[in-house]
């Protein structure tokens, strides 16, 4: 499992004894990782100087060769001493027959076959294929002349002759074209220039578009082709380099994989690991996505574990919301677990440990331990006897040591550049009793012992986190070592960032328990449960996070508009039609007699088929409608499509009407009414769609609801980068409308009811809706080009 070995310190005169250049040696030395393989290269290859071209393939070897099959290198290298393997083509044909060997037996015959051991092309060959190659190609080099892709006839000859000398072949080619064309003209010294693509016609636009469209790639049909199976999980996962020089290399050995496929049936496992202490957000939705996608695709398991350590944190209400949310999102546990289910296991091993000389019983504070790391400096007691450990350990166990007085320290490299490997505690004293597990233990292990440890009870396959936790790894891999269990393939992803907004927990639970915000579920967070409440659908959230792909870089931020379209884009599927007036202005249509009531049908669907009742609702149109108060000016112009005085604009579903009057009130800028007559023929055409509601009854008002308007939760982009962050948050987020007028329809609605409101956007029934006060909130507004024209 382990290959542990010290690599003797490397000096630049050594590196360039091999032939290396002086500006390649420099480079290796400022690398630690290259350093310390090319230390073990050299030892393995028992040489102090060599001819560069030996040089340079054991340079090769040490930046390129495949971690899984490290068994084999010193044969490898003695190939390449003895000059058997002297091309890199050839070395690149070991490596990879390597790669797929892995720690298995190794057949020499095969091995040599596969990467040319003792063939012998001699230049005649060389010069016989080059000649043909030409010869094929003749009428591309009359034309193309030196502009011809040398290295593209160069590669015809290596497919016959792949272990050929490669200078040689290109030489004789450039010998070979001096011949026939002759002396360069001074269009031969020219670049080419690349032929511009013509602009189509616009009208022929989108059908080129669609006609030359790419077809989408592998990993955007299927994003978790990047992963490997269980059962390729022998390979090194990660190199842990000690300050001393050792060097483990962790891997599963074959028996170990064995076992572990053996208690799976060769299927993925994966798990979704929150810790029960706050609301999930949607960078939790990309972890859910990952995590549980993956074991969908590949007909595996997921499992939900709580990761329940710290039991101050924790609450009954966060493993209740958890559960919830994530069927909600459309994911289905295997099973769910806790991290606590696993404390005797994980005390068994802590103990083990400690009998190993691996861990030991620490009394430094938290302000010492951070010194000690940052100086690179032993805790005075880290050498001490491992009775001692065993019996303070089982005194910490028994409650007989004071909270904060002692601590369980794994004994990993003080001296280590990565901190994550400065002895990292395991255990701490905690009297508090724990939500799941109860009062039993009055010690608890951290994130970092127990996180890796679980994994591996749980033969989980691919253990995926976020970047943050990339430095963890030797960690992560150091303890499974140590122990001898089986060891994930862990894989790091990008945090999911989206401009306007905090992700941080911490920085969610301040607007939270501050009361900068209403709840966890405050429409304008991206909590997943304020999104749900805003009235987002898990598919539109699971739609953005494909979209965006599993990546793994780790500097970009989203701008939430692109999460807007997703929402949109399902909306504008899901959400039926229907109209409400945010801000009435009252319009009396004084040709329409009084007490006249005409039911008119609105569409639901923008397509909805004539014959189809359930498609439409009925509008009633009354002598008293309203609009809103923006779709009304006392001055016309040229791009304004309102009504105003002795103007037309067309009701939607109903009549054109055109402004007769304008009624003011006591104040004489203020407009308190409109009036207007009705064109029952249809004969005008104004350009302007207004929406409306109209009283369903004459003298009843209109159904009454109220209207929530969200912006985005912060000014700037990126406030999670201000020192500032709550000053940045924006005071016009939200905004309610109490005396908004409805369609008579919309009195029907119920929570999980969506709608698009025409010229507002798309709303949602909130929670605090009842049947005597709806309440709506808007989800998302529509696109840009509505918002020029159309109200707030």
């Amino acid at each position: 499992m382990v290959d542990g070995e010290k690599a003797p310190a490397l000096k630049l005169e050594t590196l360039l004894a091999l032939g290396l250049d002086q500006r390649t040696a420099e480079n290796a030395l400022v690398n630690s990782k290259v350093t310390a393989n090319l230390a073990a290269v050299i030892g393995e290859a028992g040489i102090s100087g060599c001819d560069k071209s030996v040089g340079n393939l054991l340079y090769a070897v040490a930046t390129k060769y495949p971690n899984n099959a490290l068994v084999h290198r010193p044969a490898l290298i003695n190939y390449i001493v003895s000059t058997k393997i002297k091309s890199p083509a050839q070395l690149d044909a070991a490596l990879s027959f390597l790669a797929n060997v892995g720690p298995e037996s190794l057949d020499i015959g095969k091995f040599e076959e596969a990467c040319g051991v003792g063939v012998v092309v001699s230049i005649e060959e060389i010069h016989s294929t080059v000649a043909e190659v030409l010869k094929g190609n003749m009428e591309a080099i009359l034309e193309q002349r030196y502009h011809i892709n040398v290295g593209s006839l160069c590669g015809q000859v290596r497919k016959k002759h792949p272990w050929g000398d490669a200078k040689a072949t290109k030489d004789e080619i450039e010998k070979r074209l001096a011949e026939i064309l002759g002396p360069k003209t001074e269009a031969d010294n020219v670049k080419p220039v690349k032929k511009k693509k013509e602009k189509p016609a616009k009208i022929e636009e989108k059908k080129v578009a669609v006609a030359t469209a790419a077809p989408p790639s592998e990993e955007e049909l299927n994003p978790y082709t990047i992963f490997p199976q269980p059962e390729e999980n022998n390979k090194v996962h990660t190199e842990i380099f000690f300050s001393d020089g050792n060097i483990w290399r962790a891997h599963n050995t074959k028996e170990i994989l064995e076992k572990h496929l053996m208690a799976t049936g060769g299927k993925v496992m994966t798990r979704f690991p929150p810790e029960p202490n706050g609301y999930l957000h949607i960078g939790h939705a990309k972890a859910m996505f990952i995590d549980f996608g993956l074991a969908k695709e590949r007909n595996g398991h997921c499992y939900l574990r709580f990761d329940d350590t710290n039991p101050e944190a924790e609450k009954k209400e966060y493993i209740n919301h958890i559960q919830e949310i994530v069927q909600w999102m459309g994911w289905e546990p295997y099973k769910v677990t806790y991290t606590s289910d696993y404390f005797q296991a994980l005390y068994e091993h802590a103990v083990e440990l400690i009998r190993k000389g691996l861990a030991y019983v620490d009394h430094q504070t938290g302000e010492q331990i951070k010194e000690c790391r940052e100086k690179k400096m032993d805790s005075p007691w880290r050498n001490r006897p491992i009775e001692e450990s065993l019996q303070l350990f089982e005194d910490m166990r028994r409650g007989m040591i004071a909270e904060g007085a002692a601590t369980l320290r794994m004994k990993q490299d003080m001296q280590n550049d990565n901190k994550n490997m400065a002895d990292l505690i395991a255990y701490r004293i905690k009297f508090t009793p724990h939500p799941h597990a109860g009062d039993k233990w009055c010690i608890y292990p951290s994130y970092d012992y127990a996180h890796c440890m679980v994994d591996s009870f749980e033969n989980i396959t691919h253990s995926l986190c976020t970047l943050e936790f990339d430095i963890r790894r030797p960690s992560y891999y150091w303890l499974l070592v140590a122990l001898g269990l089986y060891q994930p393939h862990v894989w790091e992803y990008s945090r999911l960032n989206i401009s306007n907004t905090v992700m941080s927990k911490r920085k969610l639970n301040r607007l939270v328990t501050e009361k900068w915000v209403d709840g966890w579920d405050d429409p304008r967070l991206l909590t997943l449960a304020g999104l749900r409440r805003r009235g987002v659908s898990a598919t539109a959230i699971n739609s953005f996070i494909r979209g965006i792909g599993i990546t793994r870089s780790d500097n970009s931020l989203i701008r939430v508009d692109r999460l807007e379209y997703h929402i949109r884009e399902e909306l504008n599927k899901t959400a039926s039609r229907t109209m409400v007036v945010l801000h009435p202005l009252k319009v009396v249509i004084t040709n329409l007699e009084d007490g006249k009531v005409i039911d008119l049908d609105g569409k639901k669907w923008p397509d909805a088929p004539a014959d189809d009742a359930s498609s439409y609702y009925k509008v009633p149109f009354s002598r008293t409608v309203y609009i809103e108060k923006t779709d009304f000016r006392l001055k016309d112009s040229k791009d304004y499509y309102g009504l105003a005085p002795g103007k037309s604009a067309l009701l939607r579903y109903a009549f054109p009407i055109k402004c007769t009057e304008v009624v003011y009130g006591d104040n004489p800028d203020e407009i308190v009414e409109i009036r207007a007559e009705y064109d029952p023929s249809k004969t005008s055409k104004p350009k302007g769609v207004l929406h409306w509601v109209a009283e369903p009854a004459p003298g009843v008002e209109p159904l009454k609801v109220e209207i929530r308007l969200f912006e985005k939760l912060f000014l700037s982009e990126n406030p999670a980068e201000l020192e500032n962050w709550l000053g940045d948050l924006n005071p016009n987020s939200k905004e309610i409308v109490k005396g908004a007028y409805a369609v008579p329809s919309l009195a029907t609605a119920v929570l999980g009811d969506k709608f698009q409101f025409e010229r507002l956007g798309y709303f949602a029934v909130d929670t605090d809706s009842t049947p005597e006060k709806l309440v709506f909130n808007r989800t998302v507004t529509l696109r840009d080009s509505y918002g020029k024209a159309g109200p707030k």
